[in-house]
């Protein structure tokens, strides 16, 4: 099985994680999926959710230019629960940023 990859705000709070291409809320709801299999996050509708860089961060930038529709993955099913991983520490957010205040569930 896939390991999952916790993701966090710019303030260390964990807000999400991944599994495979699949993205999840902390209580395990599907969020979207990174369609190129870079860092860019859609949700199943093709809409820009935000973009994991490094440290494991998960941001939503203002200047991402449109890649037009990722197509639909599937339903990735139930995962469990991947566990509380701690506080990753402050981040400075990069420019054009900013942090997912909410994410959606699927």
């Amino acid at each position: 099985m896939t390991k999952s990859r916790h993701l966090f705000s710019s303030s260390g709070q964990w807000i999400a994680f991944k599994r495979g291409k699949y993205v999840f809320d902390t209580e395990g709801n599907w969020v979207g999926w990174t369609p190129w299999n870079d860092g860019d996050v859609f949700d199943p509708n093709g809409e820009y959710v935000g973009t994991i860089t490094q440290n494991n961060r998960l941001y939503r930038f203002s200047d991402r230019p449109n890649r037009g529709y990722p197509g639909y993955p599937g339903y990735p099913g139930y995962l469990g629960y991947p566990g509380y991983p701690g506080y990753a520490g402050y981040s400075p957010l990069p420019p054009f940023a900013e942090d997912i205040e909410e994410l959606e569930a699927v």
